[in-house]
């Protein structure tokens, strides 16, 4: 029994000294992460809102949107004012290389239009989204405010992994943030369509780098949104009309003749 104990305190006292070694701020990061990405799955969610308010699909997405989105933007900004005490900035939250972040953005765009546009062809797809489900689609009011919503879980969603994690960890990990930052990225799109899910892998590394090149996180959340935007409206024009072609001719009767 001594032996063991002693074994015990041995051990417990390498922990500390190993511990003792670690960077604040890098373990500060990690865990933080962990335990706001804990409470976005547990009080941030859809089926939290089912089990505790009520079972409509439009709210619940709403109230997902909304805290999702405070919750990983408000405290990863109080993390990095008052227990870091650093400027935002230094977060990405300038518009740092404009040049860079714009050119890089419209080309992603038209890479992604081209792709949704052809993906959305599938009914399958088309009536995923909006993820608000009908109600959205049967009012442009509704489907703006609904929008307006998307943008600021988007605003949360890309400062958390673009802007806090991604250059919180840089100074140590340098371009490895890149990935570091895009494995969790994609995990939380599990339940998507497959080839979202897949997608995901891509694009979190294309926006983890674009972030760092420019210094900002502010192109990845319009890119990011402008992308849903997209999807949703292209999927309620195509359930609305029944039109799931993707031609040219099937393009113009979408969006000019509809």
């Amino acid at each position: 029994m001594t032996n063991l104990l002693n074994y015990i305190s041995v051990e417990i006292k390498a922990l500390i000294t190993e511990v003792r070694k670690l960077d604040f701020k890098i373990s500060y990061i990690f865990l933080s992460v962990a335990i706001i990405t804990f409470l976005s799955i547990v009080i941030a969610s859809p089926n939290f809102y089912y089990e505790n308010f009520s079972r409509d699909r439009f709210f619940s997405r709403i109230y997902w949107f909304l805290t999702d989105g405070s919750l990983m933007f408000i405290l990863p900004v109080l993390s990095v004012k008052f227990i870091f005490r650093e400027k935002l900035s230094s977060y990405g939250f300038t518009l740092g290389d404009k040049k860079f972040g714009i050119i890089t953005s419209l080309i992603f765009l038209t890479v992604m239009f081209i792709t949704v546009w052809f993906v959305s062809g599938s009914q399958t797809f088309a009536s995923t989204y909006p993820q608000g489900g009908s109600k959205v689609k049967e009012n442009f009011t509704v489907f703006f405010i609904y929008e307006l919503c998307v943008l600021v879980y988007m605003l949360g969603w890309e400062f958390f992994w673009r802007g806090y994690m991604l250059f919180g960890l840089k100074e140590k990990f340098g371009y490895y943030t890149v990935f570091i930052q895009m494995i969790p990225f994609f995990i939380l799109h599990k339940g998507k369509p497959e080839i979202e899910l897949f997608a995901s892998i891509f694009a979190g590394l294309i926006l983890g780098i674009q972030a760092l090149r420019s210094r900002s996180f502010i192109y990845s959340w319009i890119l990011h949104w402008v992308v849903m935007l997209f999807i949703d409206g292209v999927s309620t024009l195509r359930s609305l009309s029944n039109n799931y072609g993707t031609g040219v001719t099937d393009f113009y009767n979408l969006f000019f003749r509809f």
